[in-house]
Protein backbone atom coordinates (compact mmCIF):
# COMPACT_ATOMS: atom_id res chain seq x y z
CA UNK A 1 0.00 0.00 0.00
CA UNK A 2 2.74 2.10 0.82
CA UNK A 3 4.74 2.07 -2.71
CA UNK A 4 0.96 3.05 -4.11
CA UNK A 5 0.28 5.87 -1.53
CA UNK A 6 3.78 7.35 -1.48
CA UNK A 7 3.90 7.96 -5.51
CA UNK A 8 0.37 9.55 -5.41
CA UNK A 9 1.59 11.66 -2.77
CA UNK A 10 4.43 12.88 -3.86
CA UNK A 11 3.08 13.89 -7.38
CA UNK A 12 -0.05 14.99 -6.66
CA UNK A 13 1.08 17.14 -3.88
CA UNK A 14 3.52 18.48 -6.24
CA UNK A 15 1.25 19.14 -8.88
CA UNK A 16 -1.41 20.62 -6.27
CA UNK A 17 0.81 22.76 -5.00
CA UNK A 18 1.74 24.05 -8.33
CA UNK A 19 -1.52 24.73 -9.57
CA UNK A 20 -2.30 26.51 -6.21
CA UNK A 21 0.89 28.60 -6.44
CA UNK A 22 0.30 29.45 -10.20
CA UNK A 23 -3.57 30.52 -9.46
CA UNK A 24 -2.24 32.96 -6.42
CA UNK A 25 0.52 34.30 -8.77
CA UNK A 26 -2.20 35.18 -11.46
CA UNK A 27 -4.40 36.43 -8.86
CA UNK A 28 -1.58 39.02 -7.77
CA UNK A 29 -0.80 39.79 -10.86
CA UNK A 30 -3.87 40.84 -12.25
CA UNK A 31 -4.86 42.43 -9.49
CA UNK A 32 -1.51 44.88 -9.90
CA UNK A 33 -3.03 44.93 -13.62
CA UNK A 34 -6.25 46.30 -12.73
CA UNK A 35 -4.25 48.85 -10.11
CA UNK A 36 -1.24 50.05 -12.15
CA UNK A 37 -3.36 50.43 -16.11
CA UNK A 38 -0.81 53.00 -16.82
CA UNK A 39 1.54 49.99 -17.35
CA UNK A 40 0.93 46.99 -19.26
CA UNK A 41 4.30 44.96 -17.40
CA UNK A 42 1.38 43.16 -15.36
CA UNK A 43 -0.54 41.89 -17.92
CA UNK A 44 2.08 40.96 -20.08
CA UNK A 45 3.91 39.20 -17.04
CA UNK A 46 0.88 36.78 -16.96
CA UNK A 47 1.62 35.51 -20.30
CA UNK A 48 4.57 33.70 -18.64
CA UNK A 49 2.40 31.78 -16.28
CA UNK A 50 2.41 28.16 -18.18
CA UNK A 51 6.13 28.34 -18.07
CA UNK A 52 6.05 29.47 -14.26
CA UNK A 53 3.92 26.80 -13.23
CA UNK A 54 6.13 24.34 -15.59
CA UNK A 55 9.07 25.49 -13.94
CA UNK A 56 7.53 24.70 -10.56
CA UNK A 57 6.13 21.27 -11.23
CA UNK A 58 9.02 19.86 -12.11
CA UNK A 59 11.42 21.99 -9.56
CA UNK A 60 8.70 20.03 -6.90
CA UNK A 61 9.25 16.32 -8.58
CA UNK A 62 12.58 16.76 -9.27
CA UNK A 63 13.12 17.73 -5.38
CA UNK A 64 11.17 14.80 -4.50
CA UNK A 65 11.69 12.43 -6.33
CA UNK A 66 13.89 10.30 -4.42
CA UNK A 67 10.72 10.62 -1.70
CA UNK A 68 9.01 8.67 -4.15
CA UNK A 69 11.11 5.48 -4.57
CA UNK A 70 9.44 5.55 -7.90
CA UNK A 71 11.56 3.54 -10.50
CA UNK A 72 14.76 3.08 -8.54
CA UNK A 73 16.25 1.04 -11.30
CA UNK A 74 15.88 4.19 -13.78
CA UNK A 75 16.70 6.92 -10.88
CA UNK A 76 18.99 8.75 -12.70
CA UNK A 77 17.66 8.49 -15.80
CA UNK A 78 14.29 10.26 -14.70
CA UNK A 79 16.71 12.43 -12.26
CA UNK A 80 18.45 13.93 -16.04
CA UNK A 81 15.05 14.08 -17.58
CA UNK A 82 13.67 15.75 -15.06
CA UNK A 83 16.76 18.35 -15.08
CA UNK A 84 16.65 18.94 -18.84
CA UNK A 85 13.18 19.91 -18.48
CA UNK A 86 13.63 22.26 -15.88
CA UNK A 87 16.69 24.04 -17.59
CA UNK A 88 14.08 24.26 -20.65
CA UNK A 89 10.99 25.63 -18.85
CA UNK A 90 13.27 28.30 -17.13
CA UNK A 91 14.86 29.54 -20.16
CA UNK A 92 11.26 29.59 -21.81
CA UNK A 93 10.32 31.20 -18.62
CA UNK A 94 13.26 33.58 -18.61
CA UNK A 95 12.03 35.09 -22.14
CA UNK A 96 8.85 35.49 -21.43
CA UNK A 97 10.02 38.10 -18.97
CA UNK A 98 12.19 39.79 -21.28
CA UNK A 99 9.56 40.32 -23.16
CA UNK A 100 7.50 41.40 -21.17
CA UNK A 101 10.07 43.69 -19.46
CA UNK A 102 11.10 45.22 -23.01
CA UNK A 103 7.51 45.41 -24.47
CA UNK A 104 6.88 47.51 -21.62
CA UNK A 105 9.77 49.94 -21.96
CA UNK A 106 9.03 50.30 -25.65
CA UNK A 107 5.24 51.17 -24.96
CA UNK A 108 6.10 53.63 -22.38
CA UNK A 109 8.72 55.01 -24.53
CA UNK A 110 5.94 55.27 -27.77
CA UNK A 111 3.89 57.10 -25.06
CA UNK A 112 6.06 59.23 -24.00
CA UNK A 113 7.63 60.28 -27.44
CA UNK A 114 5.40 61.42 -30.72
CA UNK A 115 7.98 61.53 -32.90
CA UNK A 116 6.93 58.19 -35.78
CA UNK A 117 10.74 58.40 -36.84
CA UNK A 118 12.11 58.09 -33.33
CA UNK A 119 9.38 55.68 -32.29
CA UNK A 120 9.90 53.19 -34.68
CA UNK A 121 13.83 53.62 -34.51
CA UNK A 122 13.32 52.37 -30.72
CA UNK A 123 10.68 49.79 -31.85
CA UNK A 124 13.56 47.83 -34.54
CA UNK A 125 15.97 48.17 -32.31
CA UNK A 126 14.08 46.43 -29.03
CA UNK A 127 12.59 43.74 -31.75
CA UNK A 128 16.86 43.00 -32.58
CA UNK A 129 17.44 43.19 -29.05
CA UNK A 130 14.58 41.02 -28.14
CA UNK A 131 16.11 38.62 -30.70
CA UNK A 132 19.72 38.56 -29.53
CA UNK A 133 18.48 37.92 -25.73
CA UNK A 134 16.35 34.78 -27.01
CA UNK A 135 19.27 33.22 -28.92
CA UNK A 136 21.52 33.76 -26.05
CA UNK A 137 19.37 32.36 -23.66
CA UNK A 138 18.79 29.33 -25.96
CA UNK A 139 22.32 28.66 -26.27
CA UNK A 140 23.00 29.04 -22.77
CA UNK A 141 20.00 26.29 -21.84
CA UNK A 142 21.33 24.18 -24.55
CA UNK A 143 24.87 24.12 -23.05
CA UNK A 144 23.51 23.77 -19.55
CA UNK A 145 21.88 20.81 -20.81
CA UNK A 146 24.76 19.40 -22.22
CA UNK A 147 26.80 19.57 -19.33
CA UNK A 148 24.30 17.42 -17.49
CA UNK A 149 26.10 14.46 -19.38
CA UNK A 150 29.14 13.51 -17.90
CA UNK A 151 30.42 12.45 -21.31
CA UNK A 152 30.35 15.98 -22.41
CA UNK A 153 32.42 17.36 -19.27
CA UNK A 154 34.79 14.45 -20.14
CA UNK A 155 35.13 15.98 -23.82
CA UNK A 156 35.35 19.57 -22.57
CA UNK A 157 38.91 19.89 -22.33
CA UNK A 158 39.47 18.66 -25.89
CA UNK A 159 36.76 20.68 -27.39
CA UNK A 160 38.36 23.89 -25.26
CA UNK A 161 41.71 23.06 -27.12
CA UNK A 162 40.41 22.83 -30.68
CA UNK A 163 38.11 25.94 -29.94
CA UNK A 164 40.45 28.53 -31.89
CA UNK A 165 40.76 25.85 -34.94
CA UNK A 166 36.82 25.38 -34.87
CA UNK A 167 36.04 28.75 -34.74
CA UNK A 168 38.15 29.54 -37.95
CA UNK A 169 36.88 27.09 -39.74
CA UNK A 170 32.86 27.85 -38.08
CA UNK A 171 33.50 31.37 -39.40
CA UNK A 172 34.49 30.90 -42.56
CA UNK A 173 31.78 28.19 -43.59
CA UNK A 174 29.49 30.95 -41.92
CA UNK A 175 31.08 34.20 -43.75
CA UNK A 176 27.47 34.96 -45.32
CA UNK A 177 25.70 34.75 -42.11
CA UNK A 178 27.64 36.29 -39.77
CA UNK A 179 27.99 39.38 -42.52
CA UNK A 180 24.25 39.30 -41.76
CA UNK A 181 24.12 39.58 -38.62
CA UNK A 182 26.23 41.96 -38.15
CA UNK A 183 24.50 44.07 -40.84
CA UNK A 184 21.24 43.51 -39.25
CA UNK A 185 23.04 45.23 -35.56
CA UNK A 186 23.96 48.08 -37.88
CA UNK A 187 21.13 48.47 -39.34
CA UNK A 188 19.18 48.66 -35.94
CA UNK A 189 21.60 50.80 -34.18
CA UNK A 190 22.98 53.10 -37.64
CA UNK A 191 18.82 54.04 -37.97
CA UNK A 192 19.46 53.09 -41.68
CA UNK A 193 16.26 51.43 -42.03
CA UNK A 194 13.67 50.94 -39.26
CA UNK A 195 10.02 48.88 -39.15
CA UNK A 196 7.41 50.77 -40.78
CA UNK A 197 9.27 52.64 -43.13
CA UNK A 198 8.88 53.06 -46.67
CA UNK A 199 11.50 51.93 -49.07
CA UNK A 200 12.58 51.09 -52.45
CA UNK A 201 14.49 48.10 -53.36
CA UNK A 202 14.52 46.82 -56.68
CA UNK A 203 12.08 49.19 -58.58
CA UNK A 204 9.94 48.10 -55.80
CA UNK A 205 8.73 50.00 -53.29
CA UNK A 206 6.66 49.01 -49.53
CA UNK A 207 6.82 49.64 -46.46
CA UNK A 208 9.55 47.21 -44.08
CA UNK A 209 7.52 44.46 -42.16
CA UNK A 210 10.02 42.41 -40.14
CA UNK A 211 13.80 42.75 -39.86
CA UNK A 212 15.83 39.93 -37.98
CA UNK A 213 19.71 39.43 -37.58
CA UNK A 214 19.86 38.16 -40.93
CA UNK A 215 16.78 39.04 -43.59
CA UNK A 216 14.56 41.83 -43.64
CA UNK A 217 10.83 41.55 -45.35
CA UNK A 218 9.10 44.57 -47.22
CA UNK A 219 5.51 44.08 -47.74
CA UNK A 220 4.78 45.89 -51.25
CA UNK A 221 1.58 48.12 -52.01
CA UNK A 222 -0.05 44.73 -53.45
CA UNK A 223 0.69 42.76 -50.65
CA UNK A 224 3.49 41.10 -52.00
CA UNK A 225 6.00 40.37 -49.29
CA UNK A 226 9.80 40.56 -50.42
CA UNK A 227 12.38 38.92 -48.20
CA UNK A 228 16.07 39.84 -48.54
CA UNK A 229 19.70 39.86 -46.61
CA UNK A 230 20.18 42.86 -44.54
CA UNK A 231 23.20 42.85 -45.90
CA UNK A 232 21.55 44.50 -49.12
CA UNK A 233 21.12 47.48 -47.07
CA UNK A 234 24.44 47.93 -46.00
CA UNK A 235 25.54 47.28 -49.34
CA UNK A 236 23.64 48.66 -52.16
CA UNK A 237 21.54 52.13 -52.29
CA UNK A 238 18.18 52.23 -51.70
CA UNK A 239 15.51 54.85 -51.03
CA UNK A 240 14.22 55.43 -47.97
CA UNK A 241 11.29 57.81 -48.16
CA UNK A 242 10.19 58.30 -43.87
CA UNK A 243 13.72 59.24 -43.70
CA UNK A 244 13.79 62.80 -41.94
CA UNK A 245 10.20 62.82 -42.26
CA UNK A 246 6.81 60.59 -43.81
CA UNK A 247 5.74 63.91 -45.22
CA UNK A 248 6.07 63.71 -49.33
CA UNK A 249 5.61 65.89 -52.62
CA UNK A 250 4.54 64.28 -55.64
CA UNK A 251 3.54 65.14 -59.32
CA UNK A 252 0.97 64.63 -62.10
CA UNK A 253 2.04 65.15 -65.20
CA UNK A 254 -0.40 65.72 -68.40
CA UNK A 255 -0.82 66.39 -71.81
CA UNK A 256 -2.65 68.83 -72.88
CA UNK A 257 -3.16 71.13 -76.17
CA UNK A 258 -1.78 74.44 -76.37
CA UNK A 259 -4.99 76.52 -75.81
CA UNK A 260 -6.01 74.57 -72.83
CA UNK A 261 -7.14 76.88 -70.11
CA UNK A 262 -4.32 77.40 -67.65
CA UNK A 263 -5.69 79.39 -64.85
CA UNK A 264 -8.79 77.50 -64.85
CA UNK A 265 -6.94 74.23 -64.78
CA UNK A 266 -5.59 75.92 -61.77
CA UNK A 267 -8.63 76.40 -60.40
CA UNK A 268 -9.96 73.50 -60.42
CA UNK A 269 -6.68 71.71 -59.21
CA UNK A 270 -7.05 74.01 -55.87
CA UNK A 271 -11.24 72.77 -55.85
CA UNK A 272 -9.70 68.81 -56.10
CA UNK A 273 -6.91 68.87 -53.69
CA UNK A 274 -8.89 70.59 -50.85
CA UNK A 275 -12.08 68.09 -51.35
CA UNK A 276 -9.09 65.10 -50.99
CA UNK A 277 -9.14 63.96 -47.39
CA UNK A 278 -5.53 62.64 -48.41
CA UNK A 279 -4.24 66.15 -49.00
CA UNK A 280 -1.97 67.84 -45.92
CA UNK A 281 -2.65 71.46 -46.97
CA UNK A 282 1.31 71.98 -47.18
CA UNK A 283 1.46 73.06 -51.32
CA UNK A 284 -0.83 72.17 -54.80
CA UNK A 285 0.39 73.75 -57.94
CA UNK A 286 0.59 73.87 -61.85
CA UNK A 287 2.76 74.39 -64.32
CA UNK A 288 3.73 73.94 -67.59
CA UNK A 289 6.95 72.18 -68.01
CA UNK A 290 7.23 71.33 -71.59
CA UNK A 291 6.00 71.57 -75.49
CA UNK A 292 6.03 69.70 -78.08
CA UNK A 293 4.64 70.70 -81.66
CA UNK A 294 1.29 69.16 -80.98
CA UNK A 295 1.17 69.49 -77.63
CA UNK A 296 2.36 71.13 -73.94
CA UNK A 297 2.88 69.23 -70.93
CA UNK A 298 1.71 70.27 -67.65
CA UNK A 299 2.70 69.34 -64.34
CA UNK A 300 0.10 69.04 -61.29
CA UNK A 301 2.03 69.77 -57.42
CA UNK A 302 0.51 68.20 -54.65
CA UNK A 303 1.64 67.31 -50.80
CA UNK A 304 0.57 64.60 -48.33
CA UNK A 305 1.82 63.54 -45.01
CA UNK A 306 3.15 60.08 -46.11
CA UNK A 307 3.31 57.66 -49.55
CA UNK A 308 0.27 56.31 -49.42
CA UNK A 309 -1.85 59.28 -49.07
CA UNK A 310 0.53 60.71 -51.59
CA UNK A 311 -0.68 57.94 -54.29
CA UNK A 312 -4.49 58.72 -53.43
CA UNK A 313 -3.79 62.56 -54.36
CA UNK A 314 -1.86 62.05 -57.56
CA UNK A 315 -4.45 59.39 -59.11
CA UNK A 316 -7.36 61.83 -57.64
CA UNK A 317 -5.87 64.63 -59.22
CA UNK A 318 -5.44 62.81 -62.38
CA UNK A 319 -8.71 61.35 -62.68
CA UNK A 320 -10.82 64.33 -61.88
CA UNK A 321 -8.18 66.68 -63.94
CA UNK A 322 -8.75 64.57 -66.93
CA UNK A 323 -12.76 64.36 -66.63
CA UNK A 324 -13.31 67.91 -65.98
CA UNK A 325 -11.06 68.14 -69.22
CA UNK A 326 -13.34 66.20 -71.13
CA UNK A 327 -16.63 67.58 -70.25
CA UNK A 328 -15.99 71.29 -69.96
CA UNK A 329 -12.55 72.03 -72.37
CA UNK A 330 -12.42 68.95 -74.63
CA UNK A 331 -10.90 71.42 -77.08
CA UNK A 332 -7.73 71.58 -74.45
CA UNK A 333 -7.34 67.52 -75.09
CA UNK A 334 -4.48 66.71 -77.54
CA UNK A 335 -5.53 65.73 -80.99
CA UNK A 336 -3.94 65.12 -84.03
CA UNK A 337 -4.50 68.48 -86.35
CA UNK A 338 -5.08 67.40 -89.96
CA UNK A 339 -6.66 70.40 -91.16
CA UNK A 340 -4.06 72.89 -93.56
CA UNK A 341 -1.55 75.21 -92.02
CA UNK A 342 -2.76 78.70 -91.32
CA UNK A 343 -0.71 80.90 -93.77
CA UNK A 344 0.33 84.25 -92.21
CA UNK A 345 -1.19 87.21 -93.04
CA UNK A 346 0.19 88.67 -96.72
CA UNK A 347 1.56 85.70 -97.38
CA UNK A 348 0.73 84.70 -100.93
CA UNK A 349 -1.53 81.84 -102.05
CA UNK A 350 -0.39 79.79 -104.68
CA UNK A 351 -2.22 78.65 -107.83
CA UNK A 352 -3.97 75.14 -107.51
CA UNK A 353 -2.30 73.22 -110.04
CA UNK A 354 -4.93 71.64 -112.35
CA UNK A 355 -5.12 67.63 -111.81
CA UNK A 356 -4.08 66.56 -115.91
CA UNK A 357 -6.11 63.66 -118.02
CA UNK A 358 -5.00 60.41 -119.22
CA UNK A 359 -5.16 60.62 -122.88
CA UNK A 360 -6.43 57.35 -123.55
CA UNK A 361 -5.74 55.47 -127.24
CA UNK A 362 -8.50 56.22 -129.91
CA UNK A 363 -11.62 54.29 -130.03
CA UNK A 364 -11.11 53.29 -126.24
CA UNK A 365 -14.09 54.54 -124.11
CA UNK A 366 -13.20 56.55 -120.96
CA UNK A 367 -14.51 54.86 -117.59
CA UNK A 368 -16.38 56.85 -115.04
CA UNK A 369 -13.01 57.25 -112.52
CA UNK A 370 -10.95 58.20 -115.56
CA UNK A 371 -13.00 60.84 -116.02
CA UNK A 372 -12.68 62.56 -112.84
CA UNK A 373 -9.97 65.66 -112.95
Amino acid sequence: METILRPLLVIGGSVLLTLLIGWATDLVMRKADERHGETPLWGLLRRARVPWQVVLCVALLRGSYDESQLLVEHRVAVGRVLTLVLIGAAAWLAIRIAAAVVETSYSRYARVHHDAARVRRVRTQVTLIMRVVSAVVGVVAVAAMLLTFPAFRAAGASLLASAGILGIVAGVAAQSTLSNMFAGLQIAFGDMVRIGDTVVVDEEWGTVEEITLTFLTVRTWDERRITMPVSYFTAKAFENWSRGGAQMTGTVYLHVDHSAPLDAMREKLRDIVRECPAWDGRDHGLVVTDSTPSTMEVRALVTAKDADDLWTVRVTVREQLIRWLTERHPYALPRVNAADAVLPPGFPVPDRVPTARRTLPRGQQPTARSERP
